[in-house]
């Protein structure tokens, strides 16, 4: 076997294990390789695994076997890029199967020579099959196994094994293609007739669920079907998915097109596998659900568009946006959406990972009032994924403290990306530029769209708001045209916290977009380096006014009447 580096690149990654044994046999008649893009200065960027067994009984059964594998992968990654997977596959497997046959035919050495072949091609988010006899390509997801390919063998009675396709048996092969698409975390299983003749497809799935590596599952396939008593070669080569590249946007736009806006389901109704077990929230436009993926065991948060809905492009464009920028920006701090296959949902919904907590909105309302410390760890939390989005060009546009999870381990997630905006998608029309009216910044207010300015100005109020539950500028209602005067000072209403932090948070949120920061690493580390060196504020001891004012009013009464009672008596 040879294989590139197992770290592909353009997103899509792949870890690849490879085990094969001749077991009872004198000699190894199976080969198996694995390609990657940018091995040998090639321009393709697909990744191609292949597997060959040579046919038992005919001369050069090995070198059928390695020349069809070897001379795939040379010929497939020769071709122009302008090719597509299965033609250019196509084209390939043609050209060896000429060579082997003609060799067959001319040289006594190999006479007859020939191998089955069957080849794994991912490219981007689709993979394509081309394959010829007996060996098996298997995908193994959510806990299943399917079969990818047929045997081209004559299935019954004592000749059930002999082959009707091989690479070089005829003149011109026949060669299957299948085309899927692919998903993150999908395992796929090649292998040669020694495995999968020696171990029914339960014992093989209940190996490659194992979760080990794909080498040590690899190894494992292999040794388990030489101790189930198999006579042949036995080759295994496992194939993880590690990340995906995101899907384009006319892609993510054209499935949810097809998607319809159906009536909202009651919690305990079955909806795609998902189980909906509670209502989350209910907004103006949508209703969010807790609920269970009876594929896989895990706890999900579905968001299904209200029907009201069903005629607004804006509410399907938001749709799109938040799947769009959440398959760029991987960031703990930024939440998920799962891509669901096309193939399962059935209705227009996002679907998201359960995330156990509270919203940052929650968590300011309760006692005690967020100090100093905590604080701090949040804005730079929150900063950390806002910049996040800015690193790939992505801009939140509704940053506010009902769009923060905070987690019950402690971690924290910026959700809700439906109306961020990028330079790659076509916005949202002029009179439904989103945002939070209280959270905007002064020239979102005159028409601009949005930008990392604007971004900072939201987290600056939301800390604001995070440390005294009160809005710099006022409370600002939706349609109207604000005037932006002079924030009101942090300490006037938390008396207890650093004149820096008031100083701080107040350039995050100046009027005039040029007195603000360079950006909100600039912003996280002012707040960090600030709690780092700065002397701690003394606590002030508050008046009894302060502390209980009805207490003070009832203590004056008090001494009033008993003062005109006083008088009273000495007259």
């Amino acid at each position: 076997m040879y294989a590139a580096p197992r770290r592909t690149a353009h997103s899509l990654r792949v870890d690849i294990g490879f085990a094969s044994e001749r077991g009872r046999r004198p000699d190894n008649q199976d080969f198996a390789a694995a390609r990657i893009p940018g091995f040998g200065g090639d321009g393709r960027r697909e990744t191609v695994a292949a597997i060959a067994d040579g046919v038992g009984g005919a001369k050069g059964g090995r070198d059928a076997a390695e020349t069809a594998v070897r001379g795939f992968l040379d010929g497939f990654f020769g071709m122009s890029a302008t090719l597509g997977a299965s033609q250019a596959a196509g084209r390939a497997l043609d050209a060896i199967n000429a060579w082997i046959h003609g060799q067959g035919l001319v040289d006594p050495e190999r006479e007859g020579m020939a191998t089955t072949f069957t080849a794994l091609i991912l490219s981007r988010r689709a993979g394509h099959v081309a394959h010829v006899g007996d060996t098996r390509l298997y995908r193994f997801t959510e806990g299943a196994l399917d079969r990818m390919t047929e045997d081209h063998t004559l299935g019954r009675g004592d000749m059930k094994n002999v082959l009707r396709r091989a690479v070089g048996l005829e003149s011109a092969v026949r060669i299957d293609h299948a085309t899927f698409p692919i998903r993150l975390h999908d395992r796929f299983l090649l292998c040669s007739d020694g495995v999968h003749g020696a171990l029914p497809d339960i014992r093989l799935r209940q190996i490659l669920g194992e979760q080990k590596s794909p080498q040590q599952t690899a190894d494992d396939i292999v040794q388990t079907a030489l101790e189930a008593g198999s006579a042949d070669n036995a080759t295994a080569m496992v194939i993880d998915v590690i990340d995906i590249p995101p899907a384009e946007q006319m892609e993510v736009a054209s499935a949810v097109a097809r998607l319809p806006i159906s009536k909202l389901p009651e919690p305990g109704t079955l909806v795609d596998d998902f189980r909906l077990d509670a209502i989350i929230a209910e907004g103006r436009y949508s209703r969010l659900y807790r609920a269970l993926d009876l594929k896989n065991g895990a706890d999900v948060a579905l968001k299904f568009p209200h029907p009201r809905v069903a005629d607004e492009e804006t509410y399907r464009f938001a749709f799109v946006n938040e799947a769009w920028v959440a398959g760029r920006v991987r960031s703990p701090w930024i939440g998920e959406i799962i891509d669901l296959p096309p193939e399962r949902r059935t209705r227009l919904y996002s679907a998201m990972p359960f995330y156990d907590g509270e919203t940052l909105e929650a968590r300011l309302l309760r006692q005690p009032r967020v100090d100093l410390r905590e604080g701090a760890l949040l804005a730079t939390r929150i900063a950390r994924g806002v910049a996040a989005l800015h690193r790939a060009s992505v801009i939140h546009r509704d940053i506010k403290p009902d769009n923060i999870i905070l987690l019950k381990n402690g971690g924290l997630r910026l959700v809700d990306l439906g109306v961020a905006r990028t330079p790659q998608l076509e916005d949202f029309p002029a009179p439904d530029i989103p945002g939070t009216p209280s959270y905007m910044a002064p020239e979102l207010f005159a028409g601009a769209a949005g930008d990392e300015m604007s971004d900072l100005f939201a987290l600056g109020v939301t800390l604001y708001r995070m440390f005294t539950r009160a809005y710099p500028y006022g409370e600002i209602e939706p349609f109207s045209r604000p005037r932006f005067g002079k924030p009101a000072p942090l300490a006037a209403r938390r008396p207890d916290l650093p004149s820096w932090l008031d100083a701080t948070i107040a350039k995050a949120i100046a009027v005039d977009r040029q007195d603000r920061y360079g950006d909100v690493i600039e912003f996280a580390f002012e707040i960090e380096n600030g709690v780092q060196h700065a002397r701690p504020v003394a606590a002030q001891q508050k008046s009894l006014h302060d502390r209980n004012p009805l207490l003070v009013w009832k203590l004056i009464s008090a001494s009033l009447a008993v003062a005109l009672l006083l008088a009273l008596l000495r007259r």
